[in-house]
């Protein structure tokens, strides 16, 4: 037998070849498990205790006009009157379900025009950048920006919400009920800019597509009333106003609801910015400025700060994927979206594409969890849970029902989760829009599903975080692009 004989250093190069295609070869399987999952660090799904800004001094600059807002119960906050009263993971939860289901029954072909009227009896009785963050108030998970209102301005913290059209604050005098908000209440004799809304004028008529109410009369007055979907309301006169977005963003005339009856889970707020598709939405009543255009990015964390921004300007950032926006039949309002498919670590998920053409899709900045077809979500989470079998499992959370105790975990791999939607475009879903913890030994997957695969698929505010969301409504096109809150 021929025995081979290595010389030495003929026996150092091989073993440093060893060692380099070893090396080569984990590099790549890392590769491989990065394209596919993210390592996070457990903390880093929690809330910190401390404030962290995200924006830069280039974003608070004049020419962004920027203003700052703050997490309803976040350590920014200058909203938060009781900390101990904050709402629990499980009313959030519920509060979102209530706004989805209100949501629904806007998109049912029985709704009728005397239900419409009697629940307005019943509640009768160039570039602005306001950065943003989240708080728990109307539905539940919503934001709020600062605007100013009347002459002399009055600033007033307002939730902002897509999903709503009509712009309103709480006004003196309070005729039956105001709730208990941070600022004080807006007064409009004490402002040189504010008029009335006549009964008689068209703007009254106006009123019906955008709170889905018919107006009311007093003393030729219009009165407005709105319900949302957790049963809190707004009713008051209607007016017109000289609404302040920046130090240089002033609109005379703008239309709004001065509430003197208001009740509900407002969380401290003085009220909500519509920024619906209506024509009484600030998007519509400032398109002749910014072009029916705007975009946000919503947080990571309660404790750090995103922002909203009015008009197109010369930052958009070419990284920006862009879906049409989509046609629906009804709740015309919202904006539409088409999801076609969903991928699970790398791995597009086996959903025929009837299921989510069979639903209307809307994208909405108030409902916290994304709800998918029950087909789709079965299979979302069937994939999830494929991944994650090391964890040890968790009770569910209200809604969320897939769910893993993490507390024994300083860092965890996720798998990535993606969305397709139409024009060919994907994005990777940031660690925060795949998961909601309630806390470290409660960390769930932050989808659910439907009632029903016809059902109205809402696209959620969890998975839309760290996202700069654009709205190009004059262009009919919605983008993403990454890390939109740095």
């Amino acid at each position: 037998m021929a025995t081979v004989v290595l010389h030495h250093s003929m026996s150092i190069n091989f073993l440093s070849c060893v060692a380099v295609l070893s090396s080569l070869l984990l590099s790549c399987l890392c590769s491989s498990l990065d394209d596919t999952h993210h390592t996070i660090q457990v903390s880093s799904l929690l809330p910190e205790s401390s404030c962290k800004t995200s924006l830069t001094p280039q974003q608070v600059d004049d020419k962004r006009s920027s203003l700052r807002v703050v997490h309803k119960h976040g350590p920014c906050s200058q909203l938060v009157q009781d900390k101990a009263n904050a709402p629990t993971h499980d009313q959030i939860l519920l509060r979102d379900q209530s706004r989805v289901k209100s949501i629904q029954s806007r998109f049912s072909k029985i709704t009728s025009a005397s239900a419409s009227t009697s629940e307005t009896n019943r509640v009768r009785d160039s570039k602005a950048d306001l950065p943003v963050q989240s708080g728990s108030t109307v539905g539940a998970g919503n934001y709020i920006v600062t605007v100013g209102l009347g002459t002399p301005k009055k600033e007033l913290s307002l939730i902002f919400d897509t999903g709503s059209d009509l712009t309103w604050t709480q006004c003196e005098p309070c005729v039956r009920y105001c709730y208990k908000q941070k600022e004080p209440t807006f007064n409009p004799s004490l402002s040189a800019s504010y008029t009335n809304i006549t009964c008689s004028s068209s703007l009254c008529s106006a009123l019906i597509s955008a709170t889905g109410n018919t107006p009311g009369c007093s003393a030729s007055t219009c009165v407005y009333g709105i319900q949302y979907g957790d049963s809190s309301y707004s009713a008051g006169f209607f007016g017109k106003e000289k609404l302040t977005l920046t130090s240089t963003d002033a609109f005379d005339n703008f239309l709004f609801g001065c509430g003197q009856n208001n009740r509900g889970l407002f969380g401290g707020s003085a009220g909500l910015l519509g920024l619906g598709r209506d024509k009484l939405s600030l998007v519509q009543q400032t398109a002749s400025k910014y072009g029916k255009y705007f975009s946000y990015c919503l947080p990571s964390s309660s404790s750090s700060t995103g922002h909203l921004t009015f008009g197109k300007g010369s930052g958009a950032s070419s990284s920006v994927k862009f879906t049409p926006l989509a046609t629906i039949s009804q709740g015309d309002n919202f904006y539409g979206i088409n999801i076609e498919g969903i991928s699970v670590a790398g791995t597009k998920l086996s959903i025929s594409s009837s299921i989510f053409s069979n639903a209307p899709g809307i994208i909405d900045s108030g409902t916290v969890i994304t709800r998918l077809p029950p087909t789709a979500y079965s299979a979302l989470s069937r994939a999830f849970k494929k991944m994650m079998t090391k964890y040890p499992t968790a009770p569910a959370l209200s809604i969320l029902d897939t769910c893993y105790d993490l507390s024994k975990y300083s860092t965890v791999s996720i798998p990535k989760v993606s969305f397709y939607f139409n024009g060919r475009i994907n994005i990777d879903l940031e660690p925060s829009g795949i998961l909601y913890a309630a806390s470290a030994s409660q960390v769930c997957l932050a989808f659910a599903g439907n009632g029903d695969d016809t059902d109205v698929l809402i696209y959620g505010n969890v998975q839309q975080q760290s996202f700069e969301v654009v709205y190009d409504v004059a262009g009919l096109k919605l983008g993403f692009s990454p890390k939109g809150c740095a």
